[in-house]
């Protein structure tokens, strides 16, 4: 009712969970690199795991295909089509030699991501404790802490003395934790393992009682021969655990959000339990081609991985001519790069990438927002052809050692200079707002 004479402001509270999410370190470099970009510079983005290669041909057509017909247009199942299940258990044991049964042992999901943070949602509570390593991808923290849950990190490795360092929490820790996230090839630090490595972490998990999940996002995405192993192909993996896979990466389909989860029976039902509230699935033809995608997909995925390897050495290359230590990953989408302490310069890797985007037009990822043992590396993600890298190093090399570069004018910035019409800048960088993502 008007007129009350009620002037306190009305003041919005939002929930504790959301209170309890760590700050966003990304924000001043998302802010700046719109701001540049609304300018015309030409900003070219390597912090984003976010493809730019299109999604295979026969795949669209299908999808243009089934979307034509009615009967697919109405709400889908929150867990997959059956076909689309039933694929991926075929892909599985075609792969990797692992038996799935597609009814209890395979789950659609909006994308790995979302699958995981409903996943956290199914298993934990509040005061749970998850062991994660450290740096880790922030949906295995962020989704930890909208569940109630508490993160435990542990620094990264993928050997016997990381497992060692999880053991000894699992063994001093009370209340014991629940889970253990495991995340190889690593998102940010291309980490890889070998088959052994699962061994002994399905032998640790059984010993305390702990659940693992294995992101195996970048598992399809290996380079010079190196085939990263499943975790679902360990004997006794699927009594313990469960693994999510993506076809973001390897079909470049990002933006179709189709992921899985697989595995242990009891945690999948608790996935599917947690859908079956929040979701109706996917439109039905993104799922109907994304059963002809894994079904004849094989060879596309194979030459998307020799893409990679070509813009990985290209950029390997010339990081370490500009005075950088890296190493060359065997896997995953992204060079994890140690920055000379001359070009840090007393810096943080917040404030070194804020400087590079300024400087140099070229956005990365630093490394402590990924977790403090980040500190000192910036992620680069292999997203631009090896012309766009190469440009790229050029203004590196510029910024951070007074080389002197050639930066072509953007089409945006010739359009500003001839008084064209331009699009609208929140269209041009629709997709592209996060450093974070993928």
């Amino acid at each position: 009712m008007a007129g009350t004479g009620n002037d306190t402001p009305f003041k919005i509270e939002v929930s504790a969970r959301i209170r309890r999410l760590p700050p966003y370190l990304f924000a001043s470099i998302n802010a700046l690199k719109a701001q540049k970009r609304r300018a015309g510079s030409d900003v070219i983005d390597l912090g984003m795991g976010n493809p730019i290669d299109p999604s295979p041909e026969f795949v669209i057509n299908k999808l243009a295909e089934a979307a034509r017909d009615p009967h697919n247009h109405r709400y889908s199942a929150s867990i997959g089509i059956f076909n689309l299940r039933r694929e991926v258990a075929l892909k599985y044991k075609r792969r990797y030699g692992v038996e799935l049964d597609p009814e209890t042992q395979v789950v659609a999901t909006i994308g790995s991501k979302e699958g995981f943070s409903h996943l956290m949602l199914a298993l934990l509570g509040a005061g749970d404790t998850v062991v994660v390593g450290d740096p880790a991808y922030p949906i295995h923290v962020y989704a930890v802490a909208l569940a109630g849950g508490n993160v435990i990190s542990v620094p990264l490795g993928n050997d016997d003395a990381f497992l060692e360092r999880i053991e000894h929490v699992l063994r001093n820790l009370f209340p014991r934790p629940k889970l253990m996230i495991l995340n190889y090839p690593h998102n940010p630090s291309a980490m890889t393992v070998e088959p052994e490595f699962y061994q002994n972490a399905v032998a640790l998990a059984r010993q305390y009682n702990v659940l693992i999940i294995s992101d195996f996002a970048y598992g399809e995405t290996c380079f010079d021969g190196y085939r990263a192993p499943s975790f679902l192909a360990t004997p006794g993996a699927v009594d313990v655990g469960v693994e999510f896979s993506t076809m973001s990466k390897p079909y470049n389909m990002a933006g179709w959000r189709v992921g899985f989860c697989c595995g242990n029976p009891e945690m999948v039902r608790a996935l599917s339990t947690i859908k079956g509230y929040y979701d109706y699935g996917h439109f039905a033809p993104i799922q109907i081609a994304s059963i002809l995608a894994l079904r004849k997909g094989d060879d596309f995925v194979a030459q998307q991985a020799a893409i990679y390897q070509k813009r990985r050495d290209v950029l390997v290359t010339g990081l370490r001519k500009i005075g950088w230590d890296v190493a060359s990953p065997r896997a995953s989408m992204f060079v994890w790069a140690r920055v000379a302490d001359k070009h840090l310069a007393g810096q943080g890797t917040i404030d070194f990438s804020y400087r590079l985007l300024q400087e140099a037009d070229v956005a990365v990822a630093p490394g402590r927002g990924f977790g403090e043992n980040g500190e000192g590396f910036v992620r680069i993600a292999l997203v631009e052809n090896e012309m766009r890298i190469k440009q790229a190093l050029r203004q590196i090399d510029a910024a951070l050692n007074g080389r002197k570069k050639k930066q072509r004018p953007s089409k945006l910035a010739q359009r500003i200079s001839a008084r064209q019409p331009t699009p609208d800048v929140g269209e041009a960088d629709a997709g592209r707002s996060s450093v974070i993502g993928g």
